[in-house]
């Protein structure tokens, strides 16, 4: 006696495959597209890290400013400037976590920041020259890790 299928030929077999085949071939030409518009595309902003200033206008970066074009004033409670080789630099105020800077800042560049509670993180210290409330912080060793902490006058 014979069997008795309700799909003799397996056309849903070979239908599911092809549904199957047609979306791989969607997801590869979907990933190829995203791969090339990442490679190609102008790099975006990095925000607060290489602007002028975060959104709340409460810290700025001015790479192109000469190292004697802003002497340390003690109304500015953070001043970065970078001397040495490119370093990254993290600033972020301690009590809301908030990150106000957070990237690689090349030689030449000067970061300043007026929150006065600030907590500072540089891969290399050696990099930076810090002033604090318009103090010059001691130099930090170079190619170590270094951080500074900023609180309120008082």
């Amino acid at each position: 006696m014979g069997r008795h299928r309700s799909d003799p030929i397996g056309l849903a077999r070979i239908v599911i495959a092809a549904i199957a085949v047609v979306f791989a071939l969607a997801l590869l030409v979907v990933g190829g597209m995203a791969l090339v518009n990442a490679v190609t595309s102008s790099p975006d902003k990095q925000g607060p890290s290489s602007a002028a200033s975060s959104p709340s206008g409460q810290s700025t970066s001015s790479p192109t400013a000469s190292p004697t074009a802003q002497a340390p004033s003690a109304s500015v409670p953070l001043l970065i400037k970078v001397t040495g080789p490119a370093t990254t630099v993290i600033v972020r105020v301690p009590d809301t976590g908030r990150v106000l800077t957070q990237g690689v800042h090349n030689t030449g560049e000067v970061l300043q920041f007026k929150e006065n509670t600030l907590d500072v993180v540089a891969t290399n210290g050696g990099s930076l020259q810090v002033a604090i409330y318009g103090k010059l912080q001691p130099a930090k060793p170079a190619n170590q890790r270094a951080t500074w902490y900023v609180r309120p006058k008082g």
